[in-house]
């Protein structure tokens, strides 16, 4: 089956439990929107997909197309096809945009075969083109002195050479002027084909202005407590979260 599969998920840090038996199904070809405030569990869900070893599954399953992820490394789900952009990407002192992104291609390939450097190159500089990137940031360190925008460009530089199955953007808008968000919200949408699917995690409405999503979904304490079409999070812009607060405590 086509789909990132979450069925009944748990997860906790330390003694905190954040995700409580949460459901959340992406097809392929669609690009679905998570919402909530502050600790309801967005970036919680983002990196136990990405098998991060801080977070400890206390239940349920995650798979993708079939493949299931939960107890694997961060790099085989990787080369399985998810691709993470992190709220706050870190720097890699030492190591070129250029080389970074040229590993990550080649641990992908089978053993024995090669990157062709004019091809790596030609394809790099015409996406960087797209993004607004200078060419002569192919040479700098990872992130090392990157500004916000700058940071968030390389993300989906990275995610649009590596051209995963499934996309996480974790807060993708968070630090973005206007223009920034304009210029990565364009590169995220030429990533959209009906072999992929696209997760946004987000705070606001702003971004959904230029992502348009197929849905929306509202996480709260740890779970989705509601789904519709883009018109939820313009409800949400309007009323806030404290609606959603009392709509579960009803429930």
């Amino acid at each position: 089956m086509s789909t990132l599969q979450i069925d009944n998920l748990s997860a906790s840090v330390g003694k905190e439990q954040i995700l409580n038996n949460l459901n959340f199904t992406l097809p392929k070809g669609e690009v679905h929107a998570i919402m909530g405030p502050n600790g309801s569990g967005k970036s919680t869900l983002s990196k136990v997909l990405a098998g991060h070893p801080d977070y400890q599954v206390t239940g349920g399953n995650a798979s993708m197309d079939g493949t299931e992820l939960l107890g694997l490394n961060p790099d085989e789900i990787a080369r399985l096809g998810l691709f993470l952009a992190f709220q706050y990407p870190v720097e890699v002192p030492g190591v070129s945009i250029a080389n970074f992104i040229r590993a990550a291609i080649k641990s992908r390939l089978p053993e024995g075969e090669n990157i062709k450097a004019v091809e790596f190159y030609k394809e790099l500089y015409l996406k960087m083109d797209g993004l607004g990137m200078d060419r002569s940031f192919t040479s700098r360190s990872m992130n090392e002195g990157f500004s916000g925008g700058e940071k968030k460009r390389c993300e989906i530089l990275q995610m649009s050479m590596l051209n995963p199955k499934y996309c996480i953007l974790d807060e993708t808008d968070s630090g973005l002027d206007i223009d920034a968000l304009r210029v990565v919200s364009e590169g995220i949408n030429q990533m959209k084909n009906p072999d992929r699917g696209i997760l946004v995690i987000t705070h606001y409405q702003r971004l959904l202005d230029y992502i348009v999503p197929d849905k929306v979904h509202v996480m709260w304490e740890g779970r989705i407590v509601r789904s519709g079409d883009k018109t939820l999070a313009l409800e949400l812009e309007d009323k806030g979260y404290d609606w959603i607060k009392e709509e579960v405590a009803a429930a």
